[in-house]
Formats: C-alpha cells, structure tokens, sequence
C-alpha cells in the first residue's frame, strides 16, 4: 500500500495543499488579526524561524485546523504597529504570553517573560496571518499526540502522521530535536553540568 496517499487529512489551511518554502532574501511582513474594523497589526521585521505545525491545545488555530502553525522571531523584531489597545495576555499564567485580539480572539504573538527560559527573546507568531509570501517553511509536526486532547479521535492518528510524512513534516510528540536539544543545553549550563 505505499502508493496510498493521505491529502484528504486536514492539518492547517497553509500546508494541506503543500508546503511553500521561503524566498530567498524575505525581510518580513505585517500580520493582521481577523478583525474587519480597526483589525490589529503586528509588523515584524525579519524572517521567521523554527515553523512547525503545533498540536497543543494552547496555540492559536483557524476555523477547522487541527494544528496550528507557529514559528518565532527575535523578541526585538515584533511591533505592534496599529490598534495595539485591542491586545489582552489570554492567560497570564503560562509560559507563553499569547497577546489576543478582544474583538476576534486571533492570536497576534507570544512573549516569555521569564529570563531564565531557554527561549527567552524569541517571539511566536502565525505567519498565516500575514498576506506577504516569503516566510519560512514549516520544516516539522509538534506535540501531535496532543489533537487527541483537542477532540481529535485516536483512531485517525496512524492516518494524520502518514500525512505530516508525505508533507514533509516529520512527527514528534515534543518539539523537533535540534529544539529539544537547545533546551536541554541551556538546562545543563544553567546547572554547571555543562560549561557556559
């Protein structure tokens, strides 16, 4: 059955048609919330790093998505450029500041506060939300056991990671290894285990 294909397995609007990789020499765009009065805007000035579907439960997902489609970007690229007033923390508790719009609940980015956390100075943002083509290209599927805890019946997870396969987006139940590797690195230094 190696011929057998999955593409009638819905993952997120930007990638079940196929991944568009990034062009070459993109310097950024604007990302726009859902809003059709006084949306918010977030200008951000680089290119995205690190796009990755996400199957969490805390991540922002369109109508219909299973996962969502997160990247980041250094903290000091992200600006609130327009109806910045319409922004509020959804859950001040976790790790990821994930500032939402009010009026249409899109999230717009996620900022760590904490110094100490091994992603300090990186921004999350949906590239969805931008209508410039260029960004970088989801390169991985994250946390994708958890659609289960989304609703996603277990059954139908054999046939969403052969589609993240034939996508080109290897599954993992935590983030990919370079990203694992990168916390655990500034874990050990942090504890002297490994020098700084």
């Amino acid at each position: 059955m190696s011929d057998m294909t999955h593409g009638d397995v819905k993952i997120h609007p930007s990638v079940d048609d196929g991944i568009v990789p990034a062009r070459d020499g993109f310097t950024g765009g604007t990302l726009k919330c859902r809003c059709t009065d006084r949306p918010v805007e977030v200008r951000i000035n680089g290119q995205s790093a690190h796009n990755h579907v996400c199957g969490c439960t805390k991540c922002w997902k369109p109508d219909g998505a299973i996962f969502s489609m997160v990247a980041v970007v250094p903290r000091d690229a992200v600006e609130v450029v327009a109806n910045g007033d319409k922004l509020k923390v959804v859950d001040p508790n976790m790790a990821i500041q994930r500032y939402a719009c009010t009026g249409c609940g899109t999230h717009m980015y996620g900022r760590i506060e904490n110094k100490d956390h091994p992603f300090y100075g990186l921004d999350f943002i949906h590239t969805e939300l931008s209508s410039e083509d260029g960004w970088a290209a989801p390169g991985f599927a994250a946390f994708v056991s958890s659609v289960i805890e989304s609703g996603v019946s277990p059954d139908r997870m054999d046939g969403i990671r052969a589609r993240l396969r034939e996508l080109g987006l290897e599954p993992y139940d935590a983030l990919s290894p370079p990203l694992m590797d990168a916390i655990a690195t500034h874990v050990a230094k942090r504890s002297g285990k490994l020098a700084a």
